[in-house]
């Protein structure tokens, strides 16, 4: 794969399916590189009365940023998000057999999530309130010249937004017998939405609990007041006239999933924080129906993949991660829907049908369908359409070794096709995943692929502190960062290295986020690296408790008391390897200056080392940053490593 080839990747996302169960509608993206944006639309499955695919898959709407859309419950129309060019994205409404999509919003931020009522005459939504005189509400008032914000929280932004406390999200409600006869663009044209919920602090995420009550979630205090800076969110409801607030959920753990099938059933994820009710390390969300104790997911084996979909008999369909791949479930009996080597995104449920939208290891993604209770079956071949040439997939080697204490470790190796081109082998590059609570799969990955393409062999896995393998695994590096992440990477690294056509000689090291932590973290306590690059990574744990978006929790449960030894800064004095360090403007989870005190450690010691950075960028960069950067990014990393592992 080349860097240039991201544009024929075709990814998939929000699925929504008929509630007769004959179509699926899914949202396709691809990267327009010369424009610089991505372009969005609708795309529609026909299903047969078996659940598999009745036809190919055919484009439904024509705008080129529209998506998340949703059938009404009586399956007559299509509630969906569509941005202009440059606007924020607006609740629009269309016939389900197609045509012309009518605007419903016009909020200066935006719409958020959505959902339909019971009986489909109401929408309930989520949009940000933009403080006066902020964010273009007063047009003789530029960005730079808006008044200065007095913070009095620790949780006053958020990587991707910027600035939340002034922008709250808040729960509206669209009464559609309120449309006007015809469509326009003025004002008046559009139906007047009720405000449900006010004050401080987001609401988000409506669910309908039935046809008089809209719930969301929230972080509120027993009376129903914001709780600022804490990690506690609850299910909350109100009634259609924004009166009658009430709390579903305890008050001590953490909102993960929330949604609602036809028959009322609404099922939510519930994460335990903990007696501090700070400790998010690796605490699973387990599945509830509402107001029942009995759990539906497992707190220890079960890591939500994706949102749950709830059936019309009440029973939940989930994704689950495992072992860097991803098992559906049908709930309570849990049989299998689809597993192998598949990663879900997304999932949803109607007329007795299931469509799951999932990466291969020969696709960025495709669609499965199958009836509930049977086998999902592919029923999409976007990448034998689209990757070709030189974006012909890579298929991976599984890896399965130990550390030294006896601990398995599992990843992948992902070698260039053909021979090496010199007798010592390819070189080696170590892949590092980020979070540290997520996994890497043997699936199709635009990172692995790009370096393989390029002539490198990818060495990537998940070692303790990953999902997927289970809770203790993902806390076994709480406050012990830079231990056994260390011992299964590097055992990892040594098994791989013992396959042929590889060369021990030049192995250089990546990672972004967590994973460059732990990039900065492996060049200072070895030499065994040729050249590394440290991308958005988190080098200090002090400076990152006072920028970061997460800094106010997250580094003490991570390190705890422990920071000062657990940040790769303190040791950076021993680095000798040749360092890129790669970062964004914009990033507000690792903010900017852990990059740039790296880079300023290493130049004064007189360290090869680079300081990329990317303008207009946040943390997700490399998933969904700007084409454009995504496309120099590949090629600055190819370009430093071409200067330090060829010989």
């Amino acid at each position: 794969m080349l860097p240039s080839d991201l544009t024929s990747v075709r990814t998939l996302s929000a699925p929504s399916v008929h509630p007769d169960g004959t179509h699926v509608l899914v949202t396709m993206s691809r990267p327009d590189v010369d424009e610089n944006r991505y372009r969005t639309s609708l795309w529609r499955l026909t299903l047969g009365p078996d659940g598999t695919a009745a036809g190919p898959l055919e484009r439904f709407t024509q705008g080129t940023r529209d998506g998340s859309a949703a059938y009404s419950p009586d399956g007559t129309r299509v509630a969906l998000l569509r941005g202009e060019e440059d606007g924020p994205a607006q609740l629009h409404l269309l016939p389900a057999d197609g045509g012309d999509a009518r605007r419903l919003t016009d909020h200066k931020l935006g719409v958020g999530s959505f959902a339909w009522s019971p009986d489909g005459r109401r929408i309930a939504y989520a949009a940000r309130v933009p403080e006066q005189g902020r964010y273009g509400t007063d047009e003789d008032v530029k960005p730079d010249q808006e008044a200065p914000r007095l913070i009095e929280h620790s949780r006053y932004q958020a990587d991707g937004l910027g600035y939340v406390l002034d922008r709250p999200s808040k729960i509206f409600l669209l009464d559609l017998a309120d449309l006007p006869a015809a469509d326009g663009d003025a004002a008046e044209d559009l139906p007047g939405a009720r405000q449900l919920t006010d004050g401080d602090g987001d609401d988000d995420s409506p669910v309908w609990l039935d046809e008089e009550r809209v719930a969301f979630v929230a972080s509120r205090d027993e009376e129903g007041r914001w709780a600022p800076d804490t990690l506690v969110s609850d299910v909350w409801s109100v009634d259609l006239r924004g009166d009658g607030l009430r709390r579903h959920t305890g008050g001590h753990g953490a909102v993960g999933g929330l949604d609602r099938g036809p028959d009322g059933t609404v099922v939510v994820g519930l994460g335990d924080l903990g007696p501090s009710r700070q400790d998010f390390v690796a605490r699973n969300a387990v599945l509830h129906r509402l107001g029942e104790d009995a759990p539906l997911t497992d707190a220890e084996a079960d890591h939500l993949a994706c949102a749950p979909a709830v059936a019309g008999d009440g029973t939940v369909v989930v994704a689950l991660e495992h072992q860097g791949d991803t098992v559906v479930r049908h709930l309570p009996a849990g049989v299998v829907l689809l597993d192998g080597h598949v990663s879900v995104t997304g999932l949803a449920v109607g007329g007795g049908m299931v469509a799951a939208v999932s990466g291969t290891r020969s696709s960025f993604g495709e669609l499965f369908v199958g009836r509930l209770g049977d086998r999902l079956t592919p029923a999409t071949d976007l990448a034998e359409r689209h990757l070709t040439g030189t974006a012909a997939p890579i298929l991976p080697e599984e890896l399965r070794t130990q550390a030294e204490d006896g601990y398995p470790v599992h990843g992948w190796l992902v070698r260039p096709t053909g021979g090496p081109p010199r007798p010592e082998g390819h070189p080696v590059v170590l892949m590092v995943h980020g979070g540290p609570y997520t996994q890497y799969s043997g699936n199709l990955f635009d990172e692995a692929q790009v370096l393989a393409g390029a002539g490198y062999a990818v060495v990537m896995g998940n070692p303790r502190g990953g999902s997927g393998y289970g809770a203790a695994h993902g806390r076994a590096v709480k406050e012990a960062i830079g231990t056994v992440d260390v011992a299964d990477l590097t055992a990892l690294l040594d098994h791989a290295l013992t396959r042929p056509g590889l060369d021990p000689s030049l192995v250089g090291v990546q990672g972004g986020s967590y994973g460059g932590l732990m990039t900065t973290w492996l060049v200072a306590h070895s030499d065994r690296f040729t050249a590394a690059i440290s991308e958005r990574a988190v080098n200090a744990w002090d400076s990152f408790a006072g920028t970061s978006d997460i800094g106010w929790f997250f580094a003490d449960e991570y390190a705890g008391d422990h920071q000062h030894e657990q940040s790769p800064l303190t040791w950076a004095d021993r680095i000798r390897t040749p360092t890129l360090v790669v970062h964004s403007e914009r990033d507000l989870r690792c903010p900017l200056e852990q990059g740039q005190r790296l880079f300023a450690r290493l130049r004064r010691n007189g360290v090869p080392t680079k300081l990329l950075v990317f303008p207009g960028e946040g943390h997700e960069l490399s998933r969904a940053g700007q084409p454009r950067h995504r496309v120099q990014r590949f090629e600055h990393v190819l370009a430093w490593w071409e200067e330090h592992l060829r010989r």
